[in-house]
């Protein structure tokens, strides 16, 4: 006897739901496609109890001719295909013809829709998939449909549905998305009666991006166009300090269909590099344009994942098209956000005195004070404007005071041994002079870390001078290689040291405002740069040691390990097994951080036993942020003036100078009109 029949119809629907129709979102979703295949220009979606009492979506599209109304629920109906040819070019949102049969099959629908602006239309009723009602009625043009009680006749459904609020939250995600790839369509959402999202429909995705992520997120939008012969893309991009918790707020649309691709997402995060903190991500909207066949959208029902033809080169151009926009920006966070009044007669500016600011360096092209007392009250002098004469006992500005009135360190200090008190980069565990841009001589190895004094921090007096403009164009080659293969970067900001908070934070100004500066990411980054280089060549970096370090590790990591060693060499670091769970070093960088060069292994070996699948720019990326984080000054620990001042010219040398290996800003403003507003200068 025959076991093997052909399913009902009906329940062939209710199975296919379970793929379509995973939630009321779901609903949305393919609802919303639906009008936007119909060319409309507004889109309403209304609905109740998280979508589970009713989802109405109406729209002022072309609408479904009165004899296909019927039809349209039938499986397997679709006006968007004729042939197979069809499905290697789909323009369309919707083809399957799966989504209004899946839905009449767990749901009351009811269909309202004309196809002309005559005032007829046709009415449809389905209850689980049963007919109830064909007739015509009274209608405008587009399509109006409403589904009630979802999954009312499958409780085992039902009761598997999250609370009100998180279906909202779905139903909110599909709606953000569908209005950020389609932003010439007026968009609007409510729940139980209240307005959730209202798009403006003009065509400027700025403008919805600010309606769904708020008018300061759309201020760190930054746009972004690029194309080659397969691939255009455009949208916006954010900076760094808009970055979120969670990849929700990474948008990626292809031809106008929100998608989900963890290789574009990989791509626009490598992007980003070392410009976002740990386990943050950035606030994306990118539009991809390209030719149909290279994309097949028939993977899933739900049409959420896809496949691209040439997913390699997209991802690579991706990426490639993201960092020269990012590299392109001056990415300084701005502290302080305020709006003022309603509009601009409403702003009183007072009148205020403008202190000319010395150049970078000024102060180390002088004497030890960097000023003569005659210079400092020039420079502290209002210049024409009658202002009250400063009291030249008030701040002391003689050869012997730095900032604050703290005695200045001489030019001596700089070359003195390390039991001297200026600042040696050996105890401080600094980069010494190849951190800092001068490179050891190959021919008498240094250390790079024991240099001190005025080696270590830009030599003696004639070191100190300004600088040429040949010799900064020599730093970032001293850094990380030659400045031909340096992008084009916008200038970093000419800064004026002031001072040194909690011997932690730089304080420095310019004509824009004033600038806090985070020492230990400054001099992490400028070392960071170093030894990505450094990591590069690691065969002219080792050097055998006379006493080798010994590493313990447990049994299991210790047989792990044996199969890795030959990673560490790729670093210059030559490891042997010794026996037990006891290993060798026999050889590292010469320029490790003296003191650290233990540590910094077993960190290099926690990461390579870590790791399911090593990669070398991975394992050269991971080594240079360990180095670079243990060489680096600290916090609370004082600089003298002339080190802070070569810090803050390392680190504009610097390629990316904006935030620390693992993230973090190194920078951050106070606008001049910042600091007006806090002290209620504007009013």
């Amino acid at each position: 006897m025959a076991k093997i029949a052909i399913l009902d119809e009906h329940i062939a629907n209710q199975i296919a739901a379970g793929e379509v129709v995973e939630r009321p979102a779901s609903v949305v979703k393919e609802l919303v496609e639906n009008a936007i295949d119909a060319e409309a220009t507004k889109i309403e979606v209304t609905v109740e109890e998280g979508g589970l009492q009713l989802i109405r979506v109406t729209d002022n599209g072309s609408g479904i001719e009165p004899e296909d109304c019927e039809t349209a629920f039938y499986r397997h109906a679709t006006s968007k295909i004729t042939s197979g040819r069809d499905l290697f070019q789909i323009r369309s949102l919707g083809f399957r013809g799966e989504a209004l049969p899946s839905i009449a099959a767990v749901a009351k629908v009811r269909l309202v829709s004309s196809s002309n602006d005559t005032g007829l239309g046709r009415v449809i009723e389905i209850e689980g998939g049963s007919l109830k009602l064909n007739e015509d009625i009274a209608a405008p043009q587009g399509t109006d449909i409403w589904v009630k009680e979802l999954f009312y006749n499958t409780p085992a459904r039902l009761k598997y549905m999250k609370t009100i609020q998180t279906e909202l939250g779905h139903i909110s995600d599909v709606m953000y998305r569908q209005a950020l790839a389609h932003p010439e369509i007026a968009f609007t959402l409510r729940h139980n009666g209240n307005t959730l999202l209202q798009s403006p429909g003009g065509g400027d995705l700025l403008q919805v991006i600010a309606a769904i992520y708020g008018v300061n997120a759309s201020k760190g939008m930054v746009p972004i166009e690029a194309e080659d012969l397969d691939y255009r893309i455009t949208g916006f991009i954010g900076r760094p300090d808009l970055a979120r918790s969670n990849r929700g707020g990474m948008s990626t649309i292809v031809n106008g269909r929100y998608i989900r691709n963890p290789g574009l997402h990989q791509a626009i995060l490598r992007a980003y590099h070392t410009l976002l903190p740990i386990n943050r991500y950035p606030l994306v909207v990118l539009m991809l344009d390209m030719h149909p066949s290279l994309v097949d959208v028939n993977v899933h029902p739900a049409k959420l994942e896809v496949r691209f033809s040439k997913e390699p080169e997209l991802n690579g151009f991706v990426e490639s098209s993201v960092r020269a926009v990012l590299s392109g920006q001056v990415l300084i966070p701005q502290v302080v956000r305020q709006t003022i009044g309603k509009g601009p007669n409403r702003s009183v500016i007072q009148e205020q005195f403008h202190f000319p600011a010395p150049p970078l360096g000024a102060e180390e092209g002088t004497s030890a004070a960097g000023q003569t007392a005659a210079a400092a009250e020039t420079t502290l002098r209002p210049p024409g404007n009658g202002g009250a004469e400063r009291d030249p006992g008030a701040r002391s500005a003689g050869p012997d005071r730095g900032w604050g009135g703290a005695p200045q360190r001489s030019a001596a200090a700089f070359g003195a041994p390390a039991a001297a008190e200026g600042l040696t980069l050996r105890e401080r565990g600094a980069a010494g002079a190849g951190t800092y841009g001068a490179a050891p001589s190959p021919a008498k190895p240094q250390g790079g870390l024991g240099q001190t004094g005025a080696a270590a921090y830009g030599g003696g007096a004639a070191e100190r001078q300004p600088l040429p403009a040949a010799r900064l164009q020599e730093m970032p080659e001293a850094l990380y290689g030659s400045p031909e293969a340096a992008p084009e970067l916008p200038a970093f900001p000419e800064l004026s040291l002031i001072g040194q908070h909690h011997g932690t934070y730089l304080i420095a100004q310019n004509d824009q405002g004033l600038y806090l500066i985070d020492q230990h990411a400054a001099h992490e980054r400028v070392n960071y740069e170093y030894y990505y280089e450094k990591f590069g060549r690691p065969a002219d970096a080792s050097q055998e040691l006379l006493i080798p370090i010994t590493l313990e590790f447990t049994p299991s990591d210790s047989a792990k390990l044996q199969e890795r060693l030959h990673w560490f060499e790729q670093v210059g670091v030559v490891l042997e097994h010794f026996g037990g769970g006891t290993f060798r070093v026999v050889a590292h960088p010469y320029w490790f951080p003296q003191g650290e060069e233990a540590s910094i292994i077993e960190e290099m070996a926690e990461w390579v036993l870590s790791e399911r699948a090593i990669d070398l720019a991975k394992l050269r990326e991971a080594s240079s942020t360990m180095v670079s984080c243990k060489a680096s000054i600290k916090a609370n620990q004082k600089l003298t003036p002339e080190e802070a001042n070569t810090l803050i010219r390392r680190l504009a040398a610097c390629k990316q100078p904006y935030t620390c290996p693992h993230g973090r800003p190194i920078i951050v403003s106070f606008s001049t009109y910042d600091l007006e507003k806090l002290f209620k200068r504007v009013m």
